[in-house]
């Protein structure tokens, strides 16, 4: 599974989701782009989009897109919060489909 991680997250989470290739926004030159413009670069070349936005899929149709949606919300945004989700994010990010959100709450 092909895995962009939003430039809002922890660059360390690239290495902690085995079996999945995981690049970051920063790393594909697609910083400050504007979601929809975001989602409709990744759905070419990603199978999940992770984002710690808590209102993208209220301000993006996201049903449109070719690409699932993971959206965490640790308690903070350090990767220390994301540590004990681990399992909660590679499960969301194995049973998310094109089109569709999970999200992932501590």
């Amino acid at each position: 599974m092909k895995v962009l991680l939003d430039e809002s997250l922890p660059r360390e989470l690239c290495g902690l989701l085995p079996g999945h290739e995981v690049a970051t926004v920063q790393q594909r030159g697609w910083r400050s782009r504007s979601n929809g413009d975001l989602l409709r670069l990744a759905e070419t070349e990603f199978d999940v989009f992770m984002t710690a936005d808590q209102n993208l899929e209220y301000q993006q149709h996201v049903a449109r897109f070719k690409i699932g949606v993971v959206v965490l919300a640790p308690s903070r945004n350090r990767i220390e919060s994301y540590l004990p989700l681990l399992a909660d994010i590679a499960a969301a990010v194995d049973r998310v489909k094109p089109g569709k959100v999970i999200r992932v709450a501590a």
